[in-house]
Formats: structure tokens, C-alpha cells, sequence
């Protein structure tokens, strides 16, 4: 499925075999023979399973047994047919009972993928996400015109964030009627967790209703269901569920602490690339406006073993506002709290401790508190 927005993700439930039925992949890729191989990866019972063809005459064939629920799982081509790492193509699958078919002239990156429902569907979504290309391209040319060891132009920085917001926006209402379209549809599902990172629950809530019992039922199904609770909670306009953590001297700090100032909490960590990315644009919001009754709250989804790591970036990003972490990684009681299964993801407060935006970034965030805080 393709993606625009960088985020850590949360692992979902992994999935443990029970019931299922016989799965069979095959492959037509080029004419290529050994020692080239073929690779299927994917998780199950908590572990990688790895599998291997060989190809000829640009044949091969995967056959084994799946879940009930489809799992997303990955093809990997390897010309010199050393293994699975290093200098592979890729292409991502869903596996699931039935026959899927994996076509292409050349490689992988180019192959159709159909035969399973949700491989079908998911080619279908493929398609309609096409309608992006355009400002997936301007949006890609402008950020080359930057030289990697140059800092963008403030300029720049407006057009890159202003192409990034219609990509966004486009992306999330080619969901949205790819969702209400397929109410039975295993990807439906899959893509209303992507299109919950940036709506709220008044707008995830009937889409996820819409959907079938049988997709409800599935494991992640059922997770999602479990989250919508929190989501309500964390809605806009609600009252930001209290919460205590730790800061990085070991002392408990409350949220409610707060109250009286507008607040933006952060969920981050040390390790997410996307979140580090981020921090120089919540650095020049929180100088800017730190004296007009404004604060960053940093919640972090570190390990349990990255205390020091998390100092360190805190330390390294210039990151001057409190930082709280019970260092769970995706077990983190606040994360699971305010619905977050993927980072980063902010939520604004007012001095009441009321929701008034989130997900800001770029220009959103100096807009929304221009807006808010600029009088």
C-alpha cells in the first residue's frame, strides 16, 4: 500500500496459526533461473518465518498454510541467490488462503499482485492512490532542489509543507471512500489505521461501524475496537485524560500540572527517526511562543533499557520543555491511554485541558498557535 507519511509504527497483534486454510503464491518474474531465489518473510506464534524458491525460467512457487486472517508478508528477490539481506528487491503481500499471483516482466517492484481478496483489494487502493502521482512528484523535485548538507530556505520550507498538507488531504479522502466503498474488505480495515493517525474519532468511528462483522472480527479487528474507547477520549473537544509520569530526574509529574497554560503534548521517542525530524519545528514553536503562556509536554516511548539514549536525544535536539517516560516502548500506559500506536503524534490543549487540535506539523503548528496565541 503506498504511503507518503514517515511514521513509527506500533506492532499490531502478531498472529498465531489456529484455524486457516492452504495457501499457494505463484510467481512469474522475468526469466531469470539460478541461482537467483526467491524469498517469503512474515511473522507468526511471535517469530520471522523465512522461506525460500528457487526460480526458473522465471518461475517459482510458495504453498503452506495460513490464518484465517490475511498476514501482511513480504517477497524478496535475490539475483545471486544469497539469502534474504543485502541487495534484494521487494515487494510487500498479503497472505492468505487461496492462490495469489505475482507477476512482472522485469522486477518486483513493478509486479501485479492479484488472485486473494486482499490482494485484489489492495491493488485496487494501489490504483486510486495513483491519483497522487502528480504531487507525490512535485512534492518529491522540490525536496531534491535541496542539497542534502544545505538547510532549506524558509521559503522553501513553506512550499514543501504546503505540498505535503494536499498530499495528505487528497490521501486521506481516497480512504475514506475507499473504506465507506468496501465495507468487507480486509484492507479497509488496514487502511482505516492509517487514516486514523490524522482524523478524529467522529470521523473514524462511523467508518470502522460501517464495516463488516467479518472484518471486525479479525485479530485487528478487534484491537482497533479496543482503541476506539481512547480515541473517543483523546477527541476533539474533550478533556485530555489525566495522566503522571516520570520525568528524566525520576520525579512523577501530572499532566493536570499544567492547567492554566496551553500545552501541546508530544508522543516521541529516541528511536523514531520521523519524531527526531520533527523536533527543530517544536523547538522554534516553543521559543517563540513559551512567553505568551504556551509549553511543550514531551511523552516518550522509549525502551525499557533507553533511559540513556533518551537523554541523549533529549540533549543532542535541544529539546528545553519537560519530558516525561514510564520507558514501556508501545506498552507505554499514556500511549495506550490517548490511543497512540503511532509516532509522532501531538495533541494541543487549552488552559482547561481541552482538546483543540493534533497531529501538528510544520506550518500547522506555527499557524494553529499564531491563530491561537498570536493576539
Amino acid at each position: 500500500m503506498t504511503k507518503l507519511v514517515l511514521l513509527a509504527l506500533g506492532f499490531l497483534p502478531l498472529i498465531a496459526f489456529a484455524q486457516g486454510g492452504k495457501y499457494t503464491i505463484d510467481g512469474t518474474l522475468g526469466a531469470y533461473g539460478p541461482p537467483a531465489k526467491v524469498y517469503l518473510q512474515y511473522k507468526a506464534n511471535h517469530q520471522m518465518i523465512t522461506d525460500s524458491a528457487e526460480i526458473n525460467n522465471g518461475k517459482f512457487r510458495f504453498t503452506g498454510t495460513s490464518t484465517d486472517d490475511p498476514i501482511l508478508a513480504q517477497i524478496l528477490f535475490n539475483l545471486k541467490g544469497g539469502g534474504s539481506a543485502g541487495n534484494v528487491e521487494s515487494r510487500q503481500i498479503y497472505l492468505e488462503p487461496g492462490i495469489t499471483t505475482i507477476t512482472s516482466a522485469d522486477n518486483l517492484h513493478n509486479a501485479i499482485v492479484e488472485g486473494t481478496p486482499s490482494n485484489i483489494d489492495n491493488r485496487k487502493l494501489d490504483v486510486a492512490l495513483m491519483a497522487l502521482k502528480d504531487a507525490n512528484n512535485a512534492f518529491d523535485a522540490k525536496r531534491s532542489m535541496i542539497a542534502p548538507d544545505q538547510e532549506a530556505s524558509v521559503q522553501d520550507k513553506k512550499e514543501i509543507d504546503s505540498l505535503f498538507k494536499i498530499i495528505q488531504d487528497q490521501r486521506a479522502a481516497i480512504y475514506k471512500k475507499f473504506i465507506a466503498e468496501n465495507p468487507d474488505s480486509y484492507i479497509s480495515l488496514i487502511t482505516l489505521g492509517s487514516y486514523a493517525y490524522s482524523a478524529d474519532y467522529s470521523d473514524v468511528a462511523p467508518l470502522f461501524n460501517g464495516l463488516s462483522d467479518k472484518v471486525k472480527q479479525t485479530v485487528i479487528g478487534r484491537h482497533f475496537a479496543e482503541r476506539l474507547p481512547h480515541m473517543r477520549a483523546v477527541a476533539l473537544g474533550a478533556i485530555a485524560p489525566e495522566f503522571a509520569e516520570a520525568d528524566t530526574a525520576g520525579k512523577k509529574v501530572g499532566l493536570s500540572s499544567f492547567r492554566g497554560k496551553y500545552v501541546l503534548v508530544d508522543f516521541w521517542a529516541s528511536w523514531c527517526g520521523p519524531c527526531r525530524a520533527e523536533s527543530p519545528n517544536l523547538v522554534k514553536a516553543f521559543n517563540h511562543y513559551k512567553d505568551k503562556n504556551f509549553t511543550v509536554l514531551g511523552v516518550s516511548l522509549d525502551l525499557p533499557d533507553g533511559k540513556q539514549r533518551w537523554l541523549t536525544a533529549i540533549h543532542k535536539d535541544g529539546l528545553p520543555w519537560t519530558q516525561v517516560s514510564d520507558l514501556k516502548y508501545w506498552q507505554s500506559e499514556t500511549a495506550t491511554l490517548y490511543g497512540v500506536n503511532a509516532i509522532p503524534q501531538n495533541f494541543l490543549l487549552d488552559p482547561t485541558g481541552k482538546i483543540i487540535a493534533k497531529n501538528l506539523r510544520g506550518d500547522d503548528l506555527e499557524n494553529t498557535l499564531q491563530q491561537v496565541l498570536g493576539k
